[in-house]
């Protein structure tokens, strides 16, 4: 089924299911914990931050080289779960938790086993404190095989499949960015998915230039909408954007 069609039907599901679905009351707030894919300069969390409404609002608490563990040694963790604690009582704390693309480094010191269980232990603390993780799975490296301008390498396969272990173990929500993020590279192919690479050569296909933060920050908040349907409101639409990300056009 093309994704664009999938799209379509899926929102089509959302609002006959709002009927039924009991929206808090209390608007939410974004706390993004991450690496560099999810941090400011680099990756797609101000992308998405920029999509919200009033009273709606976020902060970017990404953090460049981190792995689960250093995240959590750092405080930056500390620093998510005091924000839950502050605003639990007006917002509903939605809390993406996205990591991968340095823990798999063999000199990480984070076994897989590891990494796991951080991210378990990462969403059962939130659900604890009253927040609602949002595990999501790694965006995709923009790498390509010599000679296939199609067939993205699947870098980050096992981390992906452990971002989604780590939801079902906590009954909480997966975002899964790698598997969107990797089809629509595919689909768009290599010359078009170097476009959003960063850096003055454009050389860095890991990170995101300012427009690649657009776009990806833009399929983020679609997935969140997409899964957490009472959201919606507090999400500035793109329809355009939206449109080519979900028919695998180049945006």
């Amino acid at each position: 089924m093309p994704r664009f069609i999938y799209w379509v039907l899926n929102l089509s599901a959302l609002v006959v299911g709002r009927s039924v679905v009991e929206c808090s009351s209390k608007p939410p707030a974004f706390l993004l914990a991450g690496d560099s894919t999810t941090a400011p300069d680099g990756g797609w969390g101000d992308g998405l931050l920029a999509t919200l409404k009033k009273p709606a609002w976020g902060v970017n608490i990404g953090k460049s080289g981190a792995t689960t563990a250093s995240f959590l040694a750092g405080g930056y963790w500390a620093n998510v779960t005091q924000q839950v604690k502050d605003n639990v009582e007006k917002y509903d704390s939605y809390v993406t938790i996205s990591f991968g693309h340095n823990d798999q480094k063999s000199t990480s010191g984070v076994t897989f086993e590891q990494y796991q269980e951080n991210l378990i232990k990462f969403a059962g603390e939130i659900k604890s404190l009253g927040g609602k993780p949002l595990l999501t799975s790694s965006l995709t490296r923009r790498v390509f095989p010599s000679g296939q301008d199609h067939n993205a390498t699947d870098s980050l396969h096992d981390q992906r499949l452990a971002a989604i272990a780590a939801a079902k173990a906590t009954n909480s929500t997966i975002i899964d960015l790698n598997e969107a993020s990797l089809e629509y590279i595919d689909a768009i192919g290599k010359e078009a998915a170097q476009e959003y690479n960063y850096g003055e050569d454009m050389s860095d296909t890991t990170h995101l230039n300012p427009h690649g933060c657009v776009v990806f920050g833009r399929m983020v908040a679609d997935l969140i909408i997409r899964a957490e349907s009472c959201v919606e409101r507090y999400f500035t639409p793109n329809q355009t954007l939206s449109d080519l990300i979900w028919s695998d056009l180049p945006a």
